[in-house]
């Protein structure tokens, strides 16, 4: 089946890809930038950095602006797939959903609406497991934004691997931070997975933090592709 995959920069998004990606064609990334950074339906932090990744993958990228208003913003997401099954001939959409049932059904229904076919590869799995798969399959994760009690400032662009991930766990223990991190405490950005030929290197950088809501993200200002084997260039 042909498919389009809505991507955000994240790791749910392309782990979903790399999954439907070993039985379907991935024919085209859909990414839908936000101008509301309380968007209830896209991922916000980065979200140009959604180009690099297409460029790595060589996939074609269709990358659409939102004013990001509850509701009215899915109308941009179905022009976006309207246009993908148009210009790719897509028959399916995949996307990264895990216990978001909000995101899940207004995409399942948008795709009804188009003819297509929804997949959701990650649906009602354990955070913990799929973690474990990723780490396994090769992807590196950021966390590119923090949201949530416990999650601090230093956060900020550290590298999620098992250490991390088991700090993770602990807080899940003791303030309730979500380790799959779909409910906004923490965002990510995925800098190498099997579907890059290169990697992502943020060349510069800045935090952004709000000392009253305890919340902030990673502004990257510049990054670049680089050989997979030169994470340090």
């Amino acid at each position: 089946m042909k498919l389009a995959a809505l991507v955000s920069g994240g790791k749910d998004g392309l782990y979903a890809a790399y999954l439907a990606g070993k039985r379907h064609e991935i024919r085209v990334i859909v990414a839908i930038k936000s101008l509301n950074p309380e968007s209830y339906m896209y991922h916000v932090p980065n979200i140009d950095l959604v180009k690099l990744q297409a460029e790595t993958m060589r996939i074609p990228l269709i990358f659409k602006q939102s004013l990001g208003k509850k509701e009215e913003e899915l109308e941009d997401l179905k022009a976006a797939l309207a246009e993908a099954k148009a210009q790719y001939g897509i028959e399916g959409v995949v996307s990264g959903a895990i216990y978001s049932t909000y995101q899940k059904e207004r995409v399942d229904r948008i795709c009804t609406e188009l003819g297509l076919e929804s997949l959701a590869p990650l649906w009602k799995r354990n955070p913990k497991e799929l973690w474990n798969e990723m780490f396994d399959t090769g992807f590196e994760v950021i966390i590119s934004a923090v949201a949530a009690y416990g999650l601090t400032e230093d956060w900020l662009g550290r590298y999620v691997d098992k250490s991390a991930f088991d700090t993770l766990c602990d807080l899940h223990g003791t303030c309730y931070v979500c380790t799959g991190g779909e409910g906004g405490e923490f965002e990510t950005l995925v800098v190498y997975c099997p579907l890059f030929e290169k990697r992502i290197v943020v060349k510069k950088s800045r935090p952004e933090w709000d000392e009253i809501t305890m919340s902030g993200q990673l502004v990257i200002e510049e990054a670049a592709l680089v050989g997979r084997h030169d994470p340090h260039s």
